[in-house]
């Protein structure tokens, strides 16, 4: 089914294209409206990365909820993480990001949180939908009702209180040298203040945003600088979080890259150890290296994948109990203490590893060889190449060819007409030949 509006992250576009201020006025008061639950005053807290586009969004959606009665309480640049937690801890009936991530300045979204801190499920975006298209007029609040709006000063603090209470009691990061590197983006106070005040010496990069530099040869997309400066200083680890800071890529000492997929592997790892794992196993997409399916089966728990997208991955969490998920990609979901991804999180976790075991962190994250995994987008222009019988017959026989060993998985893309095709396996000459031989078959049919 076609949604209007929200994709499987929110409401994203580009600012003054698909974001405008009349969309956001809009959104604010649909969504408004669709929470309303009484006669009480209603409180929503907006949070936003550091985009120019921002503040005309921001500016928008409080006109938008003021106008239907909310009172707004304003967090200013924040990790969507902090967001979610605040819209619990503050007890507001609602709470937004304005990000679009790790997209360019030139985008900008807007996510929504329930007072659970969740985002909203399909359902009730398709409310909210609806009513942006509906009427809205007929549904303002009177003039004595308006909602008012005032900056909180205090969230900073709550924020990095709460990050560094996921650590063991009188846990100290002292003797770590960490370059962090927040990508101009909503974590450019908040992730360097939290580093230092439990311990560590902290060097700080992509902390200058101008509203334009966001994600910018910055940040979890583009470790290169990170990396870079882990070994000119000899850090013992490199932290790269996204523009909204709910992603994390992890460098170690020598300047290598650690993904998603071996940071969940320490995690399960260590949580097991300590019982703290509330199931079997782990939630992952089916992105994630085959490598790390084998590696947690050797440890006795399972890999449960879901489709791309950390909503998938947390929704599979939340319906069978697991307290561990995430992707390939830095989204890491630790449920026992957010409900979301948390880049600052996931790698003060990390950081309790390292410390508890004393070892480099190349050690600590060197958890499984990677399987080679090969991924291609094939581009086409209209109808649904992979129902032509050609292609149908190139997918069986890379399957076929790939046997138990390897996996393949072929999707197209939720937001362009792009088919992904991404195979791996234990020989790298099989993999390239079975993703070659469907990409071929796509093309053709596709001309």
């Amino acid at each position: 089914m076609t949604r209007k509006y929200f994709g499987t992250d929110g409401i994203r576009g580009r600012a003054n294209g698909v974001i405008t201020p009349d969309l956001a006025l809009r959104v604010g008061q649909a969504t408004g409206i669709a929470f309303r639950r009484g006669e009480y005053r209603h409180r929503v807290v907006i949070g936003k990365d550091t985009r120019l586009s921002g503040y005309m969004i921001e500016t928008a959606l409080i006109a938008g909820f003021t106008s239907v009665g909310m009172d707004v309480l304003q967090l200013g640049p924040m990790p969507t993480p902090a967001v979610a937690m605040l819209t619990r801890s503050m007890r507001a009936d609602l709470g937004v990001m304005i990000s679009a991530s790790h997209n360019p300045y030139e985008d900008n979204g807007i996510k929504l949180f329930g007072p659970d801190g969740y985002k909203l499920n399909d359902e009730v975006e398709s409310e909210i939908a609806s009513l942006i298209d509906s009427d809205l007029g007929t549904q303002l609040s009177e003039a004595a009702m308006l909602g008012r709006a005032k900056r909180i000063d205090s969230a900073h603090a709550r924020y990095i209180e709460f990050a560094k209470r996921t650590l063991p009691r009188n846990m100290s990061l002292d003797g770590l040298r960490i370059v962090v590197d927040c990508a101009n983006g909503a974590a450019y106070k908040v992730a360097p203040e939290a580093l230092w005040e439990l311990g560590a010496e902290v060097i700080a990069i992509g902390v200058d945003p101008d509203g334009f530099n966001i994600n910018k040869d910055v940040g979890s997309t583009k470790p290169d600088a990170l990396a870079q400066k882990v070994r000119e200083l000899r850090a013992d680890i490199g932290i790269a979080l996204d523009g909204d800071a709910d992603r994390v890529l992890i460098i170690d000492e020598q300047g290598h890259a650690v993904d998603g997929d071996q940071l969940m592997a320490v995690i399960a790892r260590s949580w097991q150890e300590d019982g703290r794992l509330s199931a079997s196993g782990i939630v992952a997409t089916v992105m994630s290296n085959l490598g790390l399916e084998r590696y947690l089966a050797g440890l006795g728990l399972s890999l449960e994948r879901t489709a791309v997208g950390d909503r998938y991955v947390l929704e599979h969490m939340r319906a069978n109990g697991f307290n561990l998920g995430g992707e390939q990609s830095g989204h890491i979901i630790l449920s026992d203490y957010a409900t979301t991804g948390d880049g600052l999180v996931a790698a003060l976790q990390l950081l309790a590893v390292v410390k508890r075991m004393d070892k480099p962190v190349s050690e600590v994250c060197h958890c499984f060889e990677p399987l080679p995994q090969i991924l291609k987008n094939v581009r086409y222009k209209q109808g649904q190449p992979l129902t032509e019988k050609p292609v149908v017959n190139a997918i069986e026989a890379a399957r076929q060819m790939l046997g138990d060993s390897g996996r393949l998985v072929i999707r197209p893309s939720g937001t362009e007409l792009v088919i992904r095709v991404m195979a791996e396996g234990d020989d790298r000459d099989l993999v390239m030949r079975a993703v070659d031989d469907i990409v071929d078959a796509v093309t053709k049919a596709a001309a």
